[in-house]
């Protein structure tokens, strides 16, 4: 009889479990179609900048700008953007791994140091021996276009004064529902296209000169890159969580059949053995 009263306190205990996991979902889902959007609108704005840059760039080439100087990499900044909470499946866990590999890799010739954004990334770097220079850690998806601007803009004041001579950036980039992509891009040095290349591009009359408008045009790429990053991470957090909060109710109604299925079966067991035992005593009274 205790079978049968620990077998039903464990699926009560799995249909809680799936009430939450599909209240998860819900809210992930709400969060991801609004993340998809600014995303989807931004997308052909955010993916044509960095051409736009270079072609640019190619322009002036003989202008010597701060964020165009290429230089070894003694010193070199990352940025992480991780999530702040977990249930997101390997969202996370492989994002880390990568960035981990990557910053072992470039430690062999340079020193490292990075920026943390989100929870999951600073409890994994603080393992590690790798300098933090800035930390956000505190509900991130709340984090304003002027805070990644702030961001963007230590990040060109380091590379300006020669306190780093690298800036990547490490996020999940969003790919499809099912998987995000793990993206690694160098932010600066700006790249300029090779002079066979630059030499394709008809060069128009600029009003006013060309190095006003770069001098604008750069910072600004900077900082609409932290944007475009971020935004993608959020999505991508946003459809994992809801694919491993899907993935956990299916699981959960699925263990929920099979604890039935053996219930109903210890219960039609002890109801049989109940019977034999009456039809027993039946046949001893009889004799």
């Amino acid at each position: 009889m205790s079978t049968l009263i620990d077998l039903r306190r464990r699926i009560k205990s799995v249909r809680n479990s799936q009430q939450i996991t599909q209240a998860m979902k819900t809210v992930s889902t709400a969060k991801f179609k609004k993340a998809q959007r600014i995303v989807l609108e931004s997308r052909p704005y955010w993916h044509t900048y960095p051409d736009l840059v270079s072609r640019v760039a190619g322009w002036l080439r003989d202008w010597d700008h701060p964020l165009l100087a290429k230089r070894q990499e003694k010193k070199i900044e990352c940025v992480v953007i991780t999530s702040d909470k977990g249930l997101c499946g390997a969202y996370n866990s492989n994002l880390l791994a990568r960035a981990a590999a990557f910053l072992e890799e470039k430690s062999v010739a340079a020193e490292a140091r990075i920026i943390v954004i989100g929870k999951k990334a600073l409890h994994f770097f603080k393992r590690q021996d790798y300098p933090i220079d800035r930390i956000y850690a505190e509900r991130i998806e709340k984090l304003s276009p002027e805070t990644l601007r702030g961001i963007a803009q230590f990040l060109i004041e380091l590379y300006v004064f020669n306190q780093t001579d690298a800036v990547y950036i490490i996020y999940n980039e969003f790919k499809s529902i099912l998987a995000p992509r793990i993206t690694i891009t160098r932010l600066l040095p700006v790249v300029i296209p090779a002079a066979e290349q630059a030499a394709e591009f008809l060069s128009p009359d600029w009003e006013p000169e060309l190095q006003s408008i770069l001098e604008s045009f750069l910072p600004l790429y900077i900082e609409n890159q932290i944007i475009h990053s971020f935004y993608e991470s959020q999505v991508a957090e946003q459809a994992a969580r809801m694919m491993a909060m899907e993935n956990a109710t299916k699981n959960a109604e699925d263990l929920i059949s099979d604890l039935v299925k053996l219930l109903n079966k210890i219960r039609q067991a002890g109801i049989t053995k109940e019977l034999l035992e009456i039809m027993t005593a039946v046949e001893e009274l009889g004799r």
